[in-house]
């Protein structure tokens, strides 16, 4: 593949990714993708792989399920041994190949998409419960329900 300069194209489902269906909440959807094999001018094997999905996690904050699009662009240094990743270019990151040379194309992906997942997936639309902030909408609009000074106190204890 890295001869030719392949090139991929295609979809996976994402519930045949069974790593990855792990960590979300919901497996309905596509992964597309493209690898694109080569050599570069330094004699390096590179596999470049881009992927975009629309992924089903659950809110940390809220617990509620939200879909994040993610889109990976990663350029993978093809290496047989741990000691060949010093000589990559530093915007390569290292794939470890397998003696027979073989990939399975679809673990790369999922791997890739794995990576790109939050440590904490938190949707961006979401806001803490009232019942957690201790205040409702209306007093932050208003702006009535707060002292207008939290050291106040202080000061009439001072005289």
């Amino acid at each position: 593949m890295v001869s030719a300069r392949r090139l991929f194209e295609g979809t996976l489902p994402i519930a045949a990714m069974s790593r990855l269906r792990e960590a979300l909440a919901g497996t309905d959807g596509l992964v597309h993708f493209e690898l694109d094999f080569g050599r570069d001018s330094l004699g390096t094997d590179y596999v470049h792989v881009r992927a975009r999905a629309s992924l089903t996690l659950t809110c940390q904050r809220t617990l509620e399920p939200f879909v994040l699009p993610v889109e990976v662009d990663t350029r993978l240094g093809l290496i047989r041994s741990e000691r060949d990743e010093a000589g990559l270019p530093p915007d390569c990151e290292p794939l470890l190949v397998p003696e027979d040379g073989r990939l399975k194309p679809a673990d790369v992906i999922e791997d890739e998409l794995l990576l790109v997942l939050p440590l904490v997936p938190v949707n961006p639309d979401s806001s803490l419960p009232d019942e957690v902030t201790g205040h409702s909408p209306e007093e932050d609009s208003t702006g009535e329900g707060r002292s207008e000074n939290p050291f106040a106190i202080l000061r009439e204890l001072r005289k």
